[in-house]
């Protein structure tokens, strides 16, 4: 573990993998199959109630003043990566399969992670403060941005279907919950941070549970045999790519813009990350019916890429000499 730990595979990555694995071996059927649909729509409920009471709005908006750099954070997150997953789309169906390619452009649209791009900002020794206000208020606006997002570029292109059924699901099972989280705030957040560590259990818990009916229902529809090794190395090196040029973009605007270095940094790592806690959940409710096994799929995959990219990275701004925080 200590050895993983290198390379920022936690325990939480390694259940993802594991709750993956046994949805794919043991899927759910019959009665079994009713009971985890409905235990994955309570779980993401109460999974978006403790987001909504976790993030705090007065936080984020003190971060409004220092706008331009939170605007490239913002820009990054849900301008050059949708960008990209547009392009891609030259790689169906030759490259990547259609389904596969949906879970590219997901990937592309969903919110910025909070605490690893935190964590590295901490360790590059960059504006933690900065950091914290980017990558909280991009998950904060997510909740609304990535649903309408694929609302507009998945049915345009004809690679996933989000009716009017589904709206009222993301609505229900997204929105509401995350803004009866931000009412009750006030009465729960000292609660929450008592019990940090439980209430970690619970949310980790619930994109398990998420992770394992995708792959169960994904089994159980038989798409798997329509997938090949070969795709699988190609979908690594596309997300590869992926965050090799948003690294390179986000580098390159925070010099041209005239960021300092502590600035530049937040760029960085909170620009090129992907949520896969906002986002698992997300597919669950926006791809209901559909094969979310693959869709999720690339997400996963990208998600563990950024991790050691950016681990790499952090350590190497950590070796320079330090920089003033704005």
């Amino acid at each position: 573990m200590k050895f993983l730990s290198r390379f920022y595979i936690d325990g939480f990555i390694l259940g993802i993998i594991a709750a993956a694995v046994l949805g794919s071996v043991f899927p759910a059927s019959g009665s079994a199959e009713t009971v985890l649909d409905w235990a994955t729509k309570i779980a993401i409920g109460f999974l978006f109630l403790l987001y909504g009471a976790r993030l705090s709005p007065q936080e984020a908006w003190k971060g409004v003043k220092h706008w331009r750099l939170h605007s490239v954070v913002l820009a990054s997150t849900f301008l050059l990566f949708p960008l990209i997953g547009l392009a891609l789309r030259i790689l169906t169906p030759t490259l990547i399969s259609d389904e596969l390619y949906t879970g590219i452009l997901y990937l592309c649209l969903v919110p910025s992670t909070v605490q690893s791009s935190i964590a590295f900002t901490s360790i590059a020794k960059g504006n933690v403060a900065g950091a914290i206000v980017s990558a909280s208020f991009s998950n904060l606006i997510g909740v609304f941005i990535t649903p309408l997002l694929v609302v507009l570029l998945m049915n345009t292109t004809g690679q996933a279907t989000v009716d009017f059924s589904s709206i009222l699901d993301i609505v229900a099972q997204l929105l509401v919950p995350f803004i009866v989280g931000q009412l009750i705030r006030p009465l729960v957040i000292g609660w929450l941070q008592k019990y940090a560590e439980p209430t970690k259990f619970v949310d980790r818990g619930s994109i398990l549970l998420v992770v394992f009916a995708a792959f169960s229902e994904s089994m159980k529809d038989g798409i798997w045999g329509t997938i090949t090794i070969w795709q699988i190395l190609t979908l690594i090196v596309v997300c590869c790519v992926i965050l090799a040029v948003v690294l390179g973009a986000t580098t390159l605007a925070g010099k041209k813009l005239g960021f300092d270095q502590a600035d530049r940094i937040v760029i960085i790592f909170c620009g090129s990350k992907k949520s896969l806690a906002t986002g698992l959940p997300m597919a669950a409710v926006l791809f209901a019916g559909q094969p979310v096994g693959l869709i999720v799929l690339p997400l996963m995959i990208f998600h563990q890429i950024q991790l050691i990219v950016c681990a790499a990275l952090a350590q190497r701004f950590a070796k320079r000499d330090p920089v003033s925080v704005a």
